[in-house]
């Protein structure tokens, strides 16, 4: 196991007048972090990922695996294992030569390859396949197969592209706790790119947040969900969305209404999660009922504000209320986030002693 520390990287994503730059990008993951990497379509995930794989080029800057700088390094010489989303399996070798492939091409000897194979099997509760071919696998099980080949390896880290993305939802959801499990009985360092929110919240100790500006913002999933270091952050992290009112709006609507809050003069934009407004019968703030979304035994409560062209929506548990009626909100003044004219988090002090 290791660090893997990115200094001031450049990568060339795209082509011809596509083109656009990932540059200065400074990242240092700890020995045995689990870290994903999320971002909007064409912010450069995979083609980060697979940079610090040796499989793309970089145009500036270092890439450090332990204390070895390895970007001038071909692949196989890095000490990484990759799993990718389309699996790789040869498909006329069986599970538990798909497995020990790699130990074959080293020459290990046959006694410890069929003893990795076998540990490596157990593990991933795949060790009654081993004569099996891919074709008679479930998506399920030739990614197991996949993960299995990266395992005997022994690597210093695991590199996953989006490996869950071709399962349906139960199995990924399945395997994501298997992942998170493994990695916590290996200790492996991991990256893990993913655009699922549900992956990244749940399998990370820290996210990296890619923009095709850049890295937007790296911290633990609690950080960005709570204290998001732009709107970039604040809309992308969370589902649903992150509510958002501009600041004059607010200001018409609450101010004199004896609430004891005064909003900053330099806040532009007012952002709250729905979990941080509940509804009330009067309110800091009313509005029109939109739509109701009933999941069980909770829902999101839509609801339109004058004035504001996307509607707020409101975690809710019970649900004597219809579409239509005008209700009040009552907001969480501890968690509410201000966002300058340049889209920046407003630093509050009661919010930043939480983070510590």
């Amino acid at each position: 196991m290791s660090d893997i520390r990115l200094q001031d990287v450049h990568i060339r994503l795209g082509s011809g007048k596509r083109v656009f730059n990932l540059q200065d990008v400074n990242i240092d993951i700890k020995q045995g972090e689990f870290i994903v990497i999320v971002g909007g379509s064409g912010t450069g995930k995979s083609t980060l990922l697979r940079a610090i794989a040796g499989l793309e080029d970089i145009y500036g800057g270092k890439i450090l695996i332990g204390d070895q700088r390895v970007d001038n390094l071909p692949p196989a010489k890095r000490g990484l294992a990759m799993v990718f989303q389309n699996y790789a399996l040869y498909p006329h070798m069986t599970v538990a030569e798909n497995i020990g492939f790699s130990l074959r091409l080293a020459r290990t000897k046959k006694e410890k390859i069929d003893e990795e194979v076998n540990t490596a099997a157990k593990r991933l509760q795949i060790d009654h396949l081993l004569e099996r071919k891919p074709a008679e696998l479930s998506g399920g099980q030739r990614q197991r197969v996949a993960i299995g080949r990266c395992i005997v390896r022994n690597p210093e880290a695991f590199l996953f592209d989006e490996p869950l993305s071709n399962l349906d939802t139960g199995l990924r959801n399945h395997l994501r706790i298997e992942l998170l499990q493994l990695h916590r009985q290996l200790g492996v360092t991991s990256l893990y790119v993913t655009h699922d929110q549900i992956e990244a919240m749940t399998l990370a100790d820290r996210i990296i947040l890619l923009s095709t500006e850049g890295v937007e913002q790296i911290g633990t999933p609690e950080e960005l969900f709570e204290f998001p270091d732009n709107l970039y952050a604040a809309k992308f992290i969370g589902t649903p969305s992150i509510n958002l009112l501009s600041a004059p709006l607010v200001r018409e609507k609450w101010s004199g209404k004896g609430h004891g809050w005064k909003l900053p003069e330099a806040a532009e934009t007012v952002g709250f999660r729905p979990r941080r407004a509940k509804l009330a019968d009067e309110g800091h703030i009313r509005g029109e009922i939109s739509l109701i979304e009933r999941l069980g035994d909770t829902g999101y409560v839509h609801i339109n504000i004058e004035g504001e062209e996307d509607p707020i929506i409101v975690t809710a548990r019970e649900f004597d209320i219809r579409e239509g009626d005008n209700v009040g909100i009552d907001l969480d003044m501890d968690f509410l986030l201000y966002f300058d004219g340049g889209g920046n988090r407003m630093k509050r002090a009661e919010q930043e002693a939480r983070m510590r």
